[in-house]
């Protein structure tokens, strides 16, 4: 008998909170990172975007971010989770700029759940340099990684309508923040 889908959505949040376990975000409130894969879940579950990608939105930092390997994630969730987690992961080995230009140019490339899983997990992002911001961003930092985020999610849109509109809502937030804030 196959699991039923909130029975699987609490067995990878279980296996996140544990990949994550003693991890914090970079923000000042230093809050835990499992808080971040269960904000991308629960855009991506407001959003109505499929199942895979709301699991896979549970799971998506813990081969980038752990000891968690791609192997692990088949075994536990299937070759299909697995897969997208593995879509939307940035390989670590590559330098930070290239990572960052490939998420640009390989955005319109992924499948459709990549896309809102990437465009969800792009919207906790920006919520969370406002909320609570690395120590070490200053203003123009912010200023770079909002654009940059744009340009990223450019290549996502068109799957999700409510996706789309809550990314541009986000972002013009965040635009206007930057704005009235003196550097």
């Amino acid at each position: 008998m196959e699991a039923s889908f909130t029975a699987q959505v609490l067995r990878a949040s279980l296996f996140a909170a544990r990949a994550h376990a003693g991890q914090v975000r970079k923000g000042a409130a230093a809050e835990p990172y499992v808080n971040h894969v269960i904000e991308v879940a629960a855009i991506l579950a407001e959003h109505g975007a499929p199942e895979e990608a709301i699991l896979a939105g549970l799971l998506h930092d813990t081969v980038e971010d752990t000891e968690t390997t791609d192997e692990d994630l088949v075994a536990a969730f299937g070759p299909i989770i697995a897969g997208l987690v593995a879509e939307a992961t940035d390989d670590k080995e590559k330098p930070k700029e290239i990572r960052k230009a490939l998420q640009i140019s390989q955005a319109p490339k992924h499948s459709e759940a990549a896309k809102q899983l990437k465009l969800a997990d792009k919207i906790a992002n920006l919520r969370s340099i406002f909320d609570s911001p690395p120590a070490n961003w200053n203003h123009a930092r912010r200023i770079e990684y909002v654009g940059w985020a744009g340009r990223v999610a450019a290549g996502l849109k068109g799957v999700n309508p409510g996706l789309d509109a809550l990314f541009d809502t986000t972002y013009r937030a965040a635009l206007t923040r930057l704005a009235s804030e003196v550097p």
